[in-house]
């Protein structure tokens, strides 16, 4: 599943109902909740990115990063992870070794501790070399108040830089595809723009890492769960001249391409340029753009102004562009 129409209906349709509680309706990136006066998040996925070592980074990589980021678009600050590894026999050791050093590596930079694990082996041709599991909690501060209900009218959206990068970086050592400059993913820790961004400013209202399904799938879900409207302008996102090259070399619209390090961010219109500031000062968030807003206005759904200056609906993608992204 791809992060669009076919995703959404079977959580919705089979998993909430069944499952259904007050933390799991929230349909965040993570449940945040109180233990013995402590708020604190936590949060799983799963990595199954084919292949498993792309330009920019590897599934080791990427699975800290992914599960460190879920935390922060909480807003809380990651601190633990468990890591599972679901291995194909005659997976080579060496492979292993690197998963494990680069996860290492990814941990250390976003300052979390790996703490607990499991291994299991399954049968040659069962599996596809290495699947692995990253689960993660981390504590939020008070005063804190994100989640994917709290857009409100008149919030401004930012992104924090070039969109579609990662998709696109493993499409092309997927299918063999040269471009004039090598494309690599964005995987990124975002915990500490996130943290830069909350000390300036208590109102943000929701962040997002726009993974699978990409920026549009990702408004879709906040538009929908909030019930207000968002508007973009497509001039004002993001992509550098490779990557949207790629996709209309490729077919495939850039709004709905994974990313793997970028943040979106809904702000209060009076804070927005002072956290824009702040995330134009970190690496991560240089190219950092305001690329739209809330609105009262058709509630649920995503509108771009196109670059020609027509409007058009910006829907949740009905299948996926790419299989085994993320």
């Amino acid at each position: 599943m791809g992060g669009g129409k076919l995703s959404q209906q079977i959580i919705q349709k089979m998993i909430v109902p069944q499952f259904k509680n007050d933390l799991l309706d929230q349909l965040h990136d993570g449940a945040v909740f109180t233990l013995d006066g402590e708020r604190l998040a936590f949060s799983t996925d799963s990595y199954v990115v084919n292949p498993i070592f792309f330009p920019g980074g590897d599934i080791g990589e990427l699975a800290v990063n992914g599960t460190v980021n879920d935390l922060a678009m909480c807003g809380a600050r990651p601190l633990f992870l468990s890591a599972a590894f679901i291995i194909e026999e005659g997976f080579p050791m060496d492979d292993l070794w690197r998963v494990i050093i680069s996860m290492q590596s990814a941990a250390t930079k976003a300052g979390v501790k790996v703490v607990t694990g499991d291994t299991k082996v399954v049968d040659r041709g069962k599996g596809d070399k290495i699947f692995i599991n990253t689960s993660g909690i981390g504590v939020v501060d008070s005063g804190i108040q994100i989640g994917s209900r709290n857009a409100r009218v008149g919030d401004v959206v930012i992104i924090s830089g070039p969109i579609a990068v990662h998709g696109i970086a493993i499409m092309s050592v997927r299918e063999g595809l040269e471009f004039e400059s090598q494309i690599e993913s964005d995987t990124a820790s975002l915990n500490h723009l996130v943290m830069l961004m909350l000390a300036a400013s208590k109102n943000i209202h929701v962040l997002r890492d726009p993974t699978r399904g990409g920026v549009a799938s990702s408004l879709n879900e906040i538009a929908e769960s909030s019930r207000v409207g968002i508007k973009i302008d497509e001039e004002k996102i993001p992509i550098t001249e490779p990557v949207r090259g790629a996709c209309e070399i490729l077919g495939l619209d850039p709004l709905y391409v994974a990313n793997e390090g970028k943040l979106i961010a809904f702000v209060s219109p009076g804070d927005a340029e002072s956290v824009l500031s702040v995330m134009r000062q970190n690496p991560l968030g240089k190219e950092s753009a305001v690329i739209g807003e809330v609105v009262g206005d058709h509630p649920g759904t995503v509108v771009m102004r196109t670059s020609i200056g027509g409007s058009r609906v910006v829907d949740m993608l009905s299948g996926e562009q790419l299989p085994r992204i993320c």
